[in-house]
């Protein structure tokens, strides 16, 4: 029974179920479009292999570049910052006394006294110090007495050359003892010049027992006292110096002007030296001579100011500020201190050029601020100048520049 229920209920969804539509029948296609479809799907797999493989290179030259670029240092840089043009050039320098001389011994002894201390102003010729010399006046008076025995010998020698000439022309004696008794004579007095030769050289040594000055100014220095064994430096021992004298009016300032400068500097022209210890107060000096030639080393002209001291209130040693009225309006520019490189060649930076390569330039330092430099030349305000340069840093190597205010990538100095 369940068997016919199935059957009916089968043919009852047949009967009900929709009919299915057999799709039309299209015609076969040619054979000349079926090869133009192959074609196209050929051209367009090949389309999508050249635009991958063009993809792929330009990914790796991408890469590249990246790679090479980051293999480049990069640095920071910051533009040289431009001074205001002055007038006036201000050099430090030392004053110095015009003549200054040590005063040492000419003879031997010991120190009798002195008569100028320290701090006296003393005039020419004037008397500083006596010494006892008991040796050298023993040696005069022996030198003397020996010259009187010379003295006597060429008395009778004069006396024997002329009584053998008067018997030489009675042919009493020979010509042969005759010249023996000139050539005696003629002994005699050489022996009595070399006599007083001595006598006249231990007056000398004497005479040096008194110490005089050699020039007008201040004794400066006093190194003995009464007692004190003075040695002349004679046979190779060092001698002792005794005073110390220095003309103190007018005072030599030596200073160092840069080359940018130099043809500026006349002599005579006016200057005027400051001192800390006289604030606001202005000493008028005058260029008297320069050494006409640049120094190679510091690349300066050296020059010297005289400074008039009638009162004596400027005292030798001291250190001052030169001013010249040079009338430059050098250009004048500030770098940090950290953009410095020291070779060989002396004070250097490093400059990025517009194609990115570095140059080494050789700068003039003027003054030094602490924290930044003032530079006469080498580098202008257009220039890109490396901060914290690497030793490494070589002319013509090529670098990275960062943005302004910002650090170096890393890798870089």
């Amino acid at each position: 029974m369940d068997s016919g229920r199935s059957q009916a209920e089968d043919w009852e969804r047949q009967r009900h179920a929709p009919e299915i539509t057999p799709p039309p029948k299209l015609p076969p296609a040619s054979p000349r479009k079926a090869l133009l479809m192959v074609g196209i799907v050929l051209l367009l797999l090949i389309a999508g292999a050249v635009v991958t493989m063009i993809v792929r290179m330009h990914s790796s030259q991408v890469l590249a570049r990246e790679t090479e670029h980051e293999a480049i240092v990069t640095v920071a840089v910051v533009h040289p910052v431009a001074e205001k043009p002055d007038e006036e050039l201000i050099l430090p320098g030392t004053l110095q006394a015009y003549e200054e001389s040590p005063i040492y011994a000419r003879t031997n002894g010991y120190l009798l006294r002195w008569y100028k201390d320290i701090g006296s102003h003393i005039a020419k010729g004037d008397l500083l110090a006596d010494i006892d010399t008991p040796e050298i006046d023993q040696e005069l008076m022996q030198a003397r007495a020996s010259r009187q025995q010379v003295l006597a010998q060429l008395d009778l020698a004069k006396i024997n050359a002329n009584r053998y000439a008067e018997l030489r022309k009675t042919d009493s004696v020979s010509q042969e003892e005759a010249d023996q008794q000139s050539s005696g004579y003629q002994q005699a007095q050489a022996n009595l010049a070399a006599a007083d030769a001595n006598v006249r050289r231990l007056e000398e040594l004497e005479s040096f027992k008194h110490v005089y000055a050699p020039f007008s100014g201040v004794l400066t220095k006093r190194t003995i006292d009464p007692g004190a064994l003075i040695n002349a430096g004679v046979n190779g021992a060092a001698g002792k110096e005794l005073f110390d004298i220095a003309q103190v009016d007018p005072l030599r300032v030596y200073v160092s002007v840069p080359q940018n400068y130099a043809p500026s500097i006349k002599t005579g022209m006016e200057s005027t030296v400051t001192l800390p210890e006289f604030p606001g107060q202005k000493f008028k000096g005058t260029v008297a001579r320069t050494a006409e030639a640049i120094d190679q080393a510091t690349r300066t002209l050296l020059t010297e100011v005289d400074v008039p001291n009638k009162n004596g209130r400027l005292l030798p040693g001291s250190f001052g500020e030169v001013h010249f009225k040079v009338g430059l309006n050098a250009q004048k520019v500030t770098i940090p201190v950290n953009t410095m490189l020291f070779r060989q060649e002396g004070a250097q930076v490093a400059v990025v050029g517009s194609n990115g390569k570095v140059q080494l330039r050789t700068i003039t330092i003027g003054r030094d601020y602490g924290t930044t430099l003032e530079v006469l030349g080498g580098v202008g305000v257009e220039d890109r100048v490396v901060i914290n340069p690497a030793d490494s840093l070589q002319e013509g190597q090529l670098v990275n520049v960062a943005p302004e205010n910002a650090p170096p990538a890393a890798g870089g100095p």
